[in-house]
């Protein structure tokens, strides 16, 4: 399954692309980053895309809820592709929380774009782990 993190905004910080590029290298590049200027203009022509928003006000999950989402996601058999979509310093548009087939809160916190995307491709990485049985969840 192809899975992109979309978010509006550049990940400037060298720290965060260091970590962010560490756990696409082992989903051995998997995940695919794209730092875009307008969400809603790029979701406009997507077709079969499971749609995944982070909103403050969406459902928490834990680590192994996660990985059964991602793997619930993956066998459905009805969408080639997992698109999660983080907001820039406005947040996402009420047109893009609308596309959306879930919405997701990694915390009641709010974070840095830069800092979303890390703690999100690291807790894709750790649902892989769970799902094929691999010692690095705790």
């Amino acid at each position: 399954m192809n899975i992109k993190i979309i978010l509006e905004g550049k990940i400037k910080e060298p720290y965060f692309k260091l970590g962010i590029d560490e756990y696409k290298k082992r989903l051995l590049n998997k995940v695919e980053i794209l730092e875009i200027t307008n969400i809603f203009e790029f979701l406009k022509n997507k077709t079969g895309a499971y749609i995944i928003t982070l909103e403050i006000d969406g459902k928490m999950l834990s680590s192994v809820e996660f990985a059964k989402k991602l793997r619930e996601i993956e066998t459905s058999g009805t969408v080639n592709e997992i698109l999660f979509l983080i907001g820039g310093a406005k947040g996402l548009s009420n047109d893009v929380r609308e596309m959306s087939h879930f919405k997701f809160s990694m915390s009641k916190l709010t974070f840095l774009h830069q800092q979303a995307t890390f703690i999100l491709i690291e807790q894709i990485y750790r649902a892989y782990k769970i799902l094929n049985n691999e010692p690095y969840h705790k």
